[in-house]
């Protein structure tokens, strides 16, 4: 099933990530340049550093400086995140071009790739609640707490996981069709962030 590969391959990149714990890093991604397995891991692994430099911005005693650096960074992987979503639509549009939409085919409320996002995020949440319920260092209210919103996370990874797997069976049998728009966020553009381009004057 695609979702188990996708979760497999997320799997890998956070464990691949915490030998090292190090936001800087490199990756060093095991799947072949240009395949959809190479794109799931990479989308993972811009995951797994944004979640840590989000952990690492929130110390409330992070020189201000510094913090202003990681908010930088933060914003830069955004973009590099959302342009992995695309990347990863455009590989399946181009792989179903061939499929004729039935007539009443009907478009989803996010495409694919945003729906497997969500899933990537869900495995670095499922990794992080696991390792609370299991610490030594808290008390017990602590890690049974952490379990049952671990349970909580492994419906959801179960019911995304199936809803992925019908949004994709029916745009393979053309019951739903595929369409994707390119997020234009407007603060990262100098042409349309007013902040940008009223500082040329």
């Amino acid at each position: 099933m695609f979702t188990e590969n996708a979760m497999k391959i997320f799997n890998r990149s956070v464990e691949d990530y915490h030998r090292f714990d190090d936001v800087d890093h490199a990756e060093q991604n095991p799947y072949e340049d240009g395949t959809l397995d190479y794109l799931l891991y990479k989308k993972n692994w811009i995951d797994a550093v944004q979640w840590h430099l989000e952990d690492i911005i929130r110390d409330p005693n992070i020189d201000p400086v510094e913090a202003l650096k990681i908010k930088r960074r933060i914003d830069a992987s955004n973009q590099v995140r959302t342009d992995m979503v695309e990347y990863i639509d455009s590989y399946l549009l181009d792989k179903y071009k061939d499929v004729v939409p039935a007539a009443d085919a009907s478009i989803n409320t996010e495409t694919p790739a945003w729906a497997i996002d969500r899933l990537s995020i869900l495995e670095l949440k499922i990794y992080h609640m696991r390792r609370e319920a299991m610490r030594t260092d808290v008390d017990d209210a602590h890690r049974n707490a952490c379990r049952k919103k671990l349970d909580t996370l492994l419906e959801q990874q179960r019911d995304l996981s199936a809803a992925i797997e019908e949004l994709i069976s029916d745009i393979e049998a053309g019951r739903k069709y595929m369409k994707t728009y390119k997020q234009m966020k407007m603060y990262n553009d100098p042409a349309l962030n007013p902040v940008l381009y009223g500082n040329k004057k």
